[in-house]
C-alpha cells in the first residue's frame, strides 16, 4: 500500500497533466476537416497552437480565427476557452470534494495554494460562486454587446458575437470573431470599434472582473463589501489594480496625445487609452495597432504583459501581488527594515523570496525564448527584436496581443511559443513542482557567509 501510494500521481502533475490532455483533445478536433471553413484538413501545428491559445486563454493566433474555422470549429475553440478560464479553478475545487478524505493537508494546501486560496474555505460554496459568478458576468457582458453586434451582424450571428466575445473577455482570451467582417481584412480585432464606449467598455470591464480573481470575488461576498473586513489579499489586488488602471491610462494618455490613432477628441483618446492600459492584464484585445505605438507605449504595453492580473484568476503574467510584494519588499530593504509591513499586519519574508524567484524564472524564460526565435527566424523580415520580444512576452504572460509575427513564425519557433502559452497557463511554481519529487529530507543548515550586493 505504501508503494502504490508513493507511485501515485502527484496533485501538481495531475493538474499539469489535465491540461496537456484538454489541448491534444482540441487539437485533434480542430485538425478535423469539418473544423475548417473551407472542409480541408488544417495543418496540425496551427491546429495545436490554436488549441493551446485557447485553453490557456492567450489569443495568440496562426490563422485568423473567424475565416480559417466553421461554426464547429469555432465552438470548439469557445469550448477550450472556457474550460481554460474556468477549468482549473472549478478542477481543483471538484478534486478537493472528491478525494479529501484521502489526501494529507500537505496536498489539501497545495490544491488550496492553486485555487488561488492560503485559508480553509467551503470549497463546494466556493465552486458555486465561480460557477454562478462567471455565467452572470457572462450573460450580462453578452446582454449588452448584442445591443451593438446585432445592428451590425444581425440577429442570429449578433447573439453569437455577443456571446463569444463575453466569454472570451472575461475568460482574459483575446479571440476575436471579427476578421473578414470589415473590408475582408484578417486579423483586425477591435480596431472598427475604436471609438465605441458601450463595446470597449463592456468589454474591458469584462477583463478586469475576471482578472481580479475567484477567491477576491468570495472574499468580498463574505465581507458583504465591507472593505474593512477584506483580506490582506483582496486588499492588495484591489488597490494596485486600480492603481495600475489608473496610472497606466493616464501614461498612455500622455505617449499618444498626437497619435490620431487613439483618436481626435480628448474623449476618444481616453477611452482608447483606458482599453489599451486594461488588456495587457492578459486579454488579448486590441482598439489600435500595436505597430502605431510609440516607443513609450510599447515598453509601457511589454511591463504590463509581464505583471499581468491576479492569482486565481483567468489572467496570467507574474500576477499582480507578486509585483506588490517585491515593490513593498524593495520598500523595506531600503528603509532598512527586515519586515515587510502593510498596515497593521506583516507579511512573511518566505513570501517575498517567491515572489523574486518567479519574477527571475520568467526573466530568464523570456530572455532564453526571445534569443532563441531571434536565431531560428534571422531569415524573417518581420522577425524582428522588438517584434520578437512582445511576441514572447504575450505568450509567457498569456496576453494575446500581437505585432502580427505570429502567422509568419517557423514550426519550431511555433512549438516555442506553444512551451511559453503553456507554462504561463500552468504557472510556473506548478510547473516546478509537477517536475520535482516529493522526497522529504533533513535540512541541514551550513555555515553563513556574506556576498557583497549592490
Amino acid at each position: 500500500m505504501k508503494t502504490m501510494r508513493r507511485n501515485k500521481l502527484s496533485v501538481w502533475k495531475f493538474l499539469s497533466l489535465g491540461y496537456v490532455t484538454v489541448i491534444l483533445v482540441g487539437s485533434f478536433l480542430l485538425s478535423l476537416p469539418f473544423s475548417s471553413a473551407n472542409g480541408t484538413w488544417t495543418d496540425y501545428i496551427d491546429a495545436l497552437f490554436t488549441a493551446t491559445s485557447a485553453t490557456c486563454v492567450t489569443g495568440l493566433i496562426p490563422v485568423d480565427t473567424a475565416t480559417h474555422w466553421s461554426v464547429f470549429g469555432q465552438i470548439v475553440i469557445l469550448i477550450l476557452i472556457q474550460t481554460g478560464g474556468l477549468g482549473f479553478m472549478t478542477f481543483v475545487s471538484m478534486l478537493l470534494n472528491l478525494v479529501k478524505k484521502s489526501m494529507g493537508l500537505s496536498e489539501k494546501k497545495a490544491l488550496m495554494v492553486s485555487a488561488g486560496e492560503n485559508e480553509r474555505v467551503d470549497l463546494r460554496r466556493l465552486l458555486k460562486r465561480i460557477l454562478v459568478g462567471a455565467l452572470l458576468f457572462e450573460l450580462l457582458g453578452a446582454m449588452v454587446l448584442s445591443i451593438r453586434f446585432i445592428q451590425d451582424f444581425g440577429v442570429g450571428k449578433g447573439i453569437f458575437m455577443a456571446v463569444w466575445h463575453a466569454v472570451s473577455a472575461f475568460c482574459n482570451a483575446g479571440f476575436d470573431l471579427m476578421g473578414g467582417a470589415f473590408n475582408g481584412e484578417k486579423f483586425v480585432s477591435l480596431t472598427y470599434y475604436s471609438g465605441d464606449p458601450l463595446v470597449l467598455i463592456t468589454i474591458a470591464l469584462l477583463i478586469i472582473m475576471g482578472g481580479l480573481g475567484f477567491c477576491v470575488w468570495d472574499d468580498v461576498l463574505e465581507c458583504n463589501f465591507n472593505a474593512k473586513k477584506f483580506s490582506l489579499h483582496t486588499k492588495i489586488v484591489l488597490c494596485w489594480t486600480f492603481a495600475m488602471l489608473v496610472v497606466s491610462t493616464g501614461l498612455f494618455l500622455l505617449f499618444e496625445r498626437n497619435n490620431t490613432a487613439f483618436g481626435n477628441t480628448f474623449g476618444e483618446k481616453l477611452l482608447s487609452s483606458f482599453f489599451a492600459a486594461t488588456t495587457p492584464r492578459t486579454a488579448g484585445f486590441n482598439s489600435v495597432e500595436i505597430q502605431s505605438y510609440t516607443d513609450s507605449s510599447y515598453l509601457l504595453t511589454l511591463v504590463l504583459m509581464f505583471i499581468g492580473g491576479s492569482t486565481g484568476s483567468t489572467a496570467g503574467g507574474i500576477k499582480i501581488t507578486t509585483f506588490a510584494v517585491i515593490v513593498m519588499g524593495m520598500i523595506s530593504v531600503f528603509r532598512g527594515k527586515r519586515d515587510i509591513e502593510v498596515g497593521k499586519r506583516r507579511v512573511h519574508s518566505a513570501l517575498l523570496h517567491q515572489a523574486l524567484a518567479v519574477f527571475v524564472a520568467f526573466l530568464f524564460i523570456v530572455i532564453t525564448a526571445a534569443v532563441s526565435i531571434c536565431a531560428i527566424e534571422e531569415n524573417n523580415s518581420l522577425a524582428t527584436l522588438q517584434t520578437i520580444l512582445f511576441e514572447v512576452i504575450s505568450a509567457l504572460g498569456t496576453v494575446g496581443l500581437s505585432m502580427s509575427l505570429t502567422p509568419t513564425l517557423t514550426v519550431a519557433s511555433k512549438l516555442i511559443l506553444i512551451a511559453l502559452m503553456y507554462l504561463g497557463r500552468v504557472g510556473i511554481l506548478t510547473f516546478v513542482f509537477a517536475l520535482s519529487q516529493n522526497k522529504q529530507t533533513v535540512e541541514v543548515k551550513k555555515p553563513i557567509d556574506n556576498i557583497m550586493i549592490g
